[in-house]
């Protein structure tokens, strides 16, 4: 003979509450049994204990003391997720306060508990059971547009909707006039009438005899159990009980999501003074490092346009007496052609001299910088002319009196005129100009476009007098920088006669070890002014948290609602996480935009470069979604981790 298992057992129940030193004994060894089936109400007194005892029957609180079992499976000893499974798949609640969410419509209010269980075509039956209790024509409704009847419908609507086996009613008629009332318990009866086991919580008798069974509670106690209409008992199939919950389905997220957008929504100002410390954040962010960005870029172009891959040799001094750098040493032609001699490792190399000079055009009359340089100067520093030539090898062999002038110059002196073609004065001897140079830019303290190239012969024999170089640019075959080094202050000691301890003689300045440092000063600044500005994004983190606090304290019934129908703690955790960083995410966005725009006018009003990167974008967007989760959590974890009765009695 196969042994009977009831729906729903309870044996030995206690619940005690302690308040300061006082005990306070609610439930009082309670032994009760229901089949399935049944339509059992439970009347008593108030304080009796009655909805205490629904409470612990439907799983929204526990017992100090006993053993629950549903279909045989003690449920005292299941976890989280086991108990979510049941209030999800096995029960139904009908709230006295409906209880249901007045963002939502109606059919959005009964599809509901199919989010956590994980249903199929939600809108498709939340109608059809709207249907049942004829409510057909108001599924778009929102709570605040229906009756209370209409209300506690679609309650009951809402607890069919996963075809549960029980459904608990605590006081479902308690704020409805008789007619309403009627209505609402022919409904429960007919529920009944399927299979539906029915458990109702009730302080009116005439409330009461609509149940097959009536058990009256006092003190904590079981007064009587009397059967008021006698009703074929079913042999009951145990149910396997999922013993863990699924993971966050698509439609949860989604649901989180919406759930995020509406709250958000619904407190506009709100949200939008949350999401101004996360704003103005990103936007630091994105506009400091588009200047950082940007004086990188600019330092860059500025090194680049003197050449990469190359070395300077200078004239340094060396100690006599004693006296430290009292005697210079010269580099003069024949030694740039000793030099040139080794193609292993020099590619081109390009003697320059430097000195200043007055230029004159007409009544217009300016002092400029002069280099004399050979043909390959306009390769090796990236100075081809962006209008004429550059002068020829046969020029600068012949001391022809040629020229090309940077833009500063040709401001000074020409104007909007075209000087290509025309004379200039250069310490009073006359020079053809035949080419402009491209735009260099400020370097350092000294005007890049503010000169005048010649050839080096012509500058050394004709305008300067002198003998010698300032300065030799040699540009290094691939990958032998290091090499190049050793072989120019090797050569330069061995042809004027020194040691090696005499090596400051000459100084070799790496033009890759110039970017490589400046690069890194720029990389490094950029970093500290993005860190820096970052510090609002922590404040916004911070104003984030308050309000997401705000959030649970006003919405701990929703909470306690939602783990009623199927809800989880890491289901509530995720949805309280995914508005944290929606609200986050879109201050992000926001300051983004505003970061965008900041830049651009800064760069357009005074003139600063500046450089949004991608990088710098995904940067502050990623970090705002970061401190919504981190900012989050703690708000989230304190949701997660609400009492369902404790949270459904908050006011």
């Amino acid at each position: 003979m196969e042994k009977h298992i009831p729906l729903l057992s309870i044996k030995n129940i206690t619940k005690v509450y302690t308040i300061g030193d006082n005990r306070l004994d609610i439930l009082k060894g309670i032994n009760l049994t229901v089949e399935e089936g049944e339509f059992v109400a439970i009347m008593g007194p108030s304080g009796s204990g009655k909805s205490t005892l629904m409470h612990i029957l439907g799983l929204l609180d526990r017992p100090t003391d006993g053993v629950y079992e549903i279909y045989g499976e003690n449920v005292l000893k299941f976890n989280d997720n086991q108990t979510a499974f049941l209030r999800s798949k096995i029960i139904g609640f009908v709230f006295q306060q409906y209880n249901l969410l007045n963002k939502m419509t109606a059919a959005d209010n009964v599809a509901l508990p199919m989010v956590y269980s994980g249903g199929k075509n939600r809108k498709e039956k939340a109608e059809k059971h709207l249907a049942e209790v004829d409510l057909s024509d108001r599924t778009e409704h929102k709570p605040t547009q229906l009756s209370g009847g209409q209300q506690q419908r679609v309650a009951i609507a809402r607890a069919l909707v996963n075809d549960p086996k029980i459904i608990f009613a605590d006081e479902p008629t308690g704020n409805l006039s008789s007619k309403q009332s009627n209505e609402i318990m022919q409904i429960l009866t007919d529920l009944n009438k399927k299979g539906i086991s029915i458990i109702l919580v009730t302080h009116e008798p005439d409330i009461a005899k609509w149940a097959d069974r009536l058990i009256m509670i006092k003190d904590g106690q079981v007064l009587s159990d009397t059967i008021q209409k006698k009703k074929e008992r079913k042999n009951t199939e145990p149910l396997k009980i999922k013993k863990e919950s699924s993971h966050l389905s698509i439609a949860e997220f989604a649901e989180n999501f919406f759930s995020a957008i509406r709250a958000i929504i619904s407190n506009k100002t709100r949200s939008m003074l949350t999401m101004l410390g996360i704003i103005i954040g990103v936007a630091s962010i994105i506009s400091m490092l588009a200047l950082g960005s940007g004086a990188q870029k600019a330092l860059e172009q500025q090194i680049t346009s003197m050449g990469t891959n190359l070395l300077y040799l200078m004239p340094g001094r060396i100690s006599l007496g004693g006296v430290s750098g009292t005697v210079a040493r010269r580099i003069y032609l024949k030694d740039v052609e000793a030099l040139a001699e080794n193609t292993e490792l020099i590619k081109n190399i390009d003697p320059n001299v430097n000195g200043s000079v007055q230029v004159v055009y007409g009544n217009k009359n300016s002092n400029t910088s002069i280099t004399g340089a050979t043909p390959i100067y306009q390769y090796l520093q990236n100075s081809v002319p962006q209008y004429g030539r550059f002068f020829t090898k046969s020029e600068n062999e012949n001391l022809a009196k040629v020229c090309v002038i940077g833009t500063t110059v040709v401001k000074n002196l020409f104007g909007n005129e075209n000087p290509v073609g025309k004379y200039i004065k250069i310490n009073r001897k006359q020079f053809r100009v035949i080419g402009i140079l491209p735009v260099k830019g400020a370097q350092g303290y000294r005007d890049g476009d503010d000169m005048v190239i010649v050839p080096i012969n012509t500058a050394m024999k004709r305008l300067l007098g002198t003998n010698y170089v300032s300065s030799v640019a040699v540009e290094v075959q691939d990958g032998k920088m290091s090499e190049t080094e050793t072989y120019l202050l090797k050569t330069m000691l061995e042809r004027n006669k020194l040691t090696p301890e005499q090596a400051d003689a000459f100084r070799i300045r790496n033009m890759s070890d110039m970017i490589q440092m400046l690069t890194s000063t720029t990389q490094t600044m950029t970093m500290l002014l993005g860190a820096v500005a970052g510090i609002s994004l922590i404040v916004g983190g911070i104003g984030i948290m308050n309000i997401m606090l705000v959030s649970v304290s006003e919405r701990t019934r929703e909470i306690g609602l939602r783990k009623a129908i199927g809800a989880t703690k890491i289901a509530v955790l995720l949805q309280f996480l995914i508005e944290s960083s929606v609200l986050s995410l879109l201050g992000g966005i926001l300051g983004v935009s505003l970061g965008v725009a900041v830049s651009v006018i800064v760069s357009k009003v005074a003139g600063w470069a500046t450089f949004i990167s991608s990088f710098s974008v995904i940067l502050s967007v990623g970090f705002s979604a970061l401190v919504g989760i981190i900012f989050g959590l703690w708000p989230a974890k304190k949701a997660s981790e609400l009492s369902p009765i404790e949270a459904l009695r908050h006011d």
